[in-house]
């Protein structure tokens, strides 16, 4: 695939997130991988990957204060301040790791803590706004609508733009969106992972939200990178705790992926590709918008998932492929608590 500049017809369509949201590119990019969670990473290449991703249409950029302690937001602040006003600068608050111990979370939804924290994000970004401001996780002790106060205190102040939440329920969201517009929501999205559509998925589209699926090609399992991340990643890839892709679930889930391969293989496509067809055509299934972030540090990646967005499955497709989410083992974190399903 060449570096060079796109043509038009490279580009990616424009989309409006959500019925009060900015236009954006259909499909954006998490930025997480670039330093934080998927072992080392060249760093010029990824910082490339950004470039590149603006030439074909990218245009909502997502990162978050907790990849890396604040190192991710890092990353990307010189890309951000070079484009400021042509792209969507996505971050989040409320989820934190213990130093001590990366494997614990904390999760605050306070006033107090949101204050502190979207100021820790604009002085790392080196900007004066955030235009879309994620609560990460959900405090199930704080109110929803405690929590979109605070928040809409900052759009007021002029230093947020739009709100978003992610994992949240279907009561939750409506909950929140009574106190303040929500322009999106952000959850695990896809052939792997299909929770959300219960319940989630109908108040979006009820409330004209748009969803952002992360992870839409299923942490790369989907793409068929890996099979059993336990042998074959490294031992800081936080993909080796994930129970669908250790042990007996990551071989059971790899067969999974063989008809995924065969309509691929018939479409002259990737399985990436296919994977992420899918995610995108659930906005005109759903009847919403669905703007996936796929995570990628690659130039190539980034070239291959936005040609996906012009990759249309038939429906006899689309019911070939139905079938693979009630059929995956193992659960999409051992701990479901904190995900929108752990409290539905």
């Amino acid at each position: 695939m060449s570096d060079s500049k796109s043509d038009k017809s490279d580009k990616i369509e424009k989309v409006l997130l959500g019925a009060g949201g900015p236009e954006v590119g259909a499909q954006g990019l998490g930025c997480m991988g670039m330093s934080f969670a998927y072992g080392p990473t060249d760093t010029d290449e990824a910082r490339a990957t950004l470039e590149r991703a603006f030439e074909l249409g990218v245009t909502l950029y997502d990162t978050a204060d907790v990849y890396g302690f604040g190192e991710n937001e890092k990353f990307i602040a010189p890309f951000v301040r070079e484009h400021r006003d042509e792209i969507v600068l996505a971050t989040k608050f409320a989820l934190g790791m213990d130093r001590a111990d990366p494997t614990k979370r904390i999760i605050r939804n306070d006033r107090p803590y949101i204050r502190e924290c979207v100021e820790g994000s604009l002085q790392r970004l080196g900007v004066d706004e955030i235009d879309l401001y994620y609560m990460h996780r959900r405090d199930v002790n704080v109110p929803i609508e405690e929590t979109v106060g605070a928040m809409a205190e900052l759009v007021a102040e002029g230093k947020v733009k739009y709100l978003g939440l992610s994992e949240v329920t279907a009561a939750e969201l409506r909950a929140a969106h009574a106190v303040h517009p929500i322009a999106a929501v952000q959850s695990e999205w896809s052939l792997f992972s299909r929770d959300i559509e219960a319940q989630v998925v109908p108040a979006a589209a009820e409330l004209g939200v748009a969803l952002v699926p992360y992870s839409p090609l299923g942490r790369g399992f989907l793409t068929g990178a890996f099979v059993n991340a336990e042998q074959e990643l490294g031992a800081d890839d936080f993909r080796r705790q994930q129970p669908r892709f250790t042990g007996d679930n990551a071989a059971a889930n790899a067969a999974l992926l063989e008809p995924v391969r065969k309509m691929a293989e018939g479409r002259n496509a990737t399985l990436g590709q296919v994977a992420l067809a899918w995610v995108q055509q659930q906005a005109a299934v759903r009847g919403l918008a669905v703007v996936p972030i796929p995570g990628t540090r690659k130039r190539s990646r980034v070239e291959e998932n936005t040609a996906a967005t012009h990759l249309i499955l038939t429906e006899s497709e689309l019911q070939l492929l139905e079938p693979i989410a009630g059929r995956v083992a193992g659960g999409r974190y051992y701990d479901m608590t904190f995900t929108s399903a752990g409290r539905e």
